[in-house]
């Protein structure tokens, strides 16, 4: 299953603007989220373009844990992963400022301040009964994604997605819950500033695992991107994720 996503691999190679790849070998580009090591930066309309265009498989056999694995899981093939702490942690380690740890943890994140890209509104996250206020969204919802290509993938590549640190924001909890599996067609964030990054952090995902856009959302996206035709994809690796040495 793993040649099946090379193709996706060289979407992102086609879509690069000067950027070169990062100095490990080609050959660990052959499986989509193994080690991170795919330069994903480039045109969002070029990379958008080389998507394949096809109508929303049907959602039967979708179950999160059952196809996606443990949520936040720290055992799989994705950016960061194996590195002691769960997915969702470093996430938040990654995008909030003013970070505290719990008491005799090097991993769980106590308290730390969020400014939203979904809203643009700022968010203190305190662990405890008022944690949710603070959402990791799954950019390209699981479910989504395994309507457009995802449950052609093994399971080894959709536990990659569903914690790839590509794939993953910390957001608003009620922004969050409000677009739910939406892909772009149905959804875009209320900030119109990061309407652009967010098509393209997408788009990055769907080349990176050899997921399609259906025609609404392809269109959609075309709208977003008219607005910033030069938009880059975001970088590949995940600033302030430690990444496990392939």
């Amino acid at each position: 299953m793993k040649q099946r996503l090379l193709p996706g691999i060289l979407v992102l190679a086609a879509a690069l603007t000067g950027c070169s790849a990062t100095s490990q070998s080609p050959d660990k580009l052959s499986g989509p989220g193994a080690h991170g090591t795919a330069a994903v930066h480039g045109a969002a309309s070029a990379a958008l373009e080389s998507l394949p265009v096809k109508d929303r498989a049907p959602g039967s056999g979708y179950d999160r844990t059952e196809r996606f694995g443990p949520a936040w899981s720290d055992t799989t093939t994705a950016p960061g992963s194996r590195n002691g702490c769960d997915a969702r942690n470093d996430i938040l380690a990654r995008d909030l400022t003013q970070v505290t740890y719990q008491a005799g943890s090097a991993c769980v994140i106590a308290s730390g301040r969020l400014s939203d890209p979904y809203t643009g509104t700022r968010i203190d996250f305190v662990r405890g009964p008022r944690s949710a206020a603070v959402q990791i969204d799954h950019v390209v919802a699981l479910s989504a994604s395994w309507q457009t290509g995802a449950a052609e993938l093994t399971q080894e590549q959709r536990e990659a997605l569903a914690n790839d640190p590509l794939n993953l924001l910390a957001s608003s909890g009620p922004a969050n819950q409000h677009k739910s599996d939406s892909d772009a067609a149905g959804w875009l964030p209320a900030r119109t500033a990061f309407r652009c990054p967010y098509v393209a952090r997408q788009i990055a995902v769907k080349a990176k695992y050899g997921l399609w856009v259906t025609s609404a959302e392809r269109d959609a996206m075309n709208r977003v991107l008219e607005h910033c035709p030069g938009q880059p994809l975001p970088g590949d690796r995940s600033a302030g994720v430690t990444l496990t040495p392939s």
